[in-house]
């Protein structure tokens, strides 16, 4: 063969691989509801599609969106409100797939004697950061829609870290927990905690973490983000395949411990994983009702002040990702 074809073709293949393993840098935040970036992960998803991913854990919302700004992230595994939190602010961004459903629920002590929401009256409960995407759900749907109380004022709300609230109901420092999976499952596990809100069967198969990506991203590499999403939906339908598969992954990536019941009964990591999914499952498919959620969240943030202006979903949702998908 002459050796300026076998250069040619040389040049083509080393081209091909290139554009067949472009490089897409997701940030996601560290929670198990967001599993499916690990599955897909994992279990060689993102390589099979054919596209060089590179997953990066963040604590907070901030600290992506600090790394959406600088260039350092092409897209995220986040909560839907800080996308349009964000967009809101400048950095414009789409929602092109959809995570999860439920995962949130408020708990209290056995022996609290409140019933439900509208129990909360006059109680403290334990809270996250004001304006992160769950305390946009928590004062706007929990409190101000199905308990009909005024944050604040009706109910006090005290900040911190999730991994502190299920104890720190049971320990009486606060009278309830607006709280997720897997601390929910553990603090109910532990035999002393009860639910009064569980949001899915509130609002059943409500969206909460979304894959977002930065209209650059799109514009630039719209292949790839494509072979993103279709690792992703592969993902989603191998933890959705039976009620236990992905849950080794799941309880090693999150380091779950197993939990002592109040009786000395021990309870084994993957079965706390298994309880989190009566109340937890994912979805990728962005349904109409799914949007129209979204702009339900929307509101609750410019009626809480965490937006200036009203926005439209239809401004952030973009459905024609995940219907090429189908």
């Amino acid at each position: 063969m002459h050796k300026h074809v076998v250069s040619f073709l040389v040049l083509a293949l080393v081209a091909w691989q290139a554009q067949a393993a472009e490089k897409i840098r997701i940030g996601w935040v560290f929670a198990m509801a967001n599993a499916p970036v690990v599955i897909a992960k994992e279990k060689g998803y993102f390589k099979d599609a054919g596209v060089d991913v590179e997953i990066t854990s963040f604590t907070s919302g901030p600290l992506i969106k600090n790394g959406l700004a600088s260039g350092d992230l092409d897209m995220a595994y986040i909560g839907a409100p800080p996308v349009y939190h964000w967009y809101s602010r400048g950095l414009k961004s789409k929602i092109l797939a959809k995570v999860n459903y439920g995962q949130a629920a408020v708990i209290v002590r056995k022996d609290s004697g409140i019933k439900d929401v509208k129990g909360l009256k006059g109680k403290k409960m334990a809270g996250v950061r004001k304006g992160s995407g769950m305390d946009v759900l928590l004062k706007g749907y929990v409190l101000g829609e199905a308990a009909e109380l005024r944050p604040g004022k009706d109910v006090q709300i005290q900040t911190m870290p999730s991994a502190n609230m299920g104890k720190s109901v049971e320990t009486k420092m606060v009278d309830a927990a607006f709280i997720w999976e897997p601390f929910t499952s553990q603090s109910l596990a532990r035999g002393n905690a009860d639910i009064i809100l569980n949001m899915n069967e509130a609002v059943p198969h409500y969206p909460w973490y979304v894959v977002m990506a930065l209209p650059k991203t799109l514009e630039k590499k719209h292949d790839a983000v494509t072979k993103v999403l279709q690792a992703h939906k592969r993902a989603v339908e191998f933890l959705n395949s039976s009620p236990t598969a992905g849950n080794d992954i799941i309880a090693k990536t999150f380091k779950l411990s197993d939990v002592k019941t109040s009786s000395g009964k021990t309870i084994k990591a993957e079965e706390i994983v298994a309880m989190a999914r009566e109340r937890l499952g994912w979805e990728w498919d962005i349904k109409e009702k799914d949007k129209q959620f979204v702009q339900r969240l929307m509101d609750y943030s410019h009626k809480l002040g965490f937006i200036k202006k009203p926005m439209k979903a239809s401004d952030v949702v973009d459905m024609s990702f995940v219907a090429g998908l189908k």
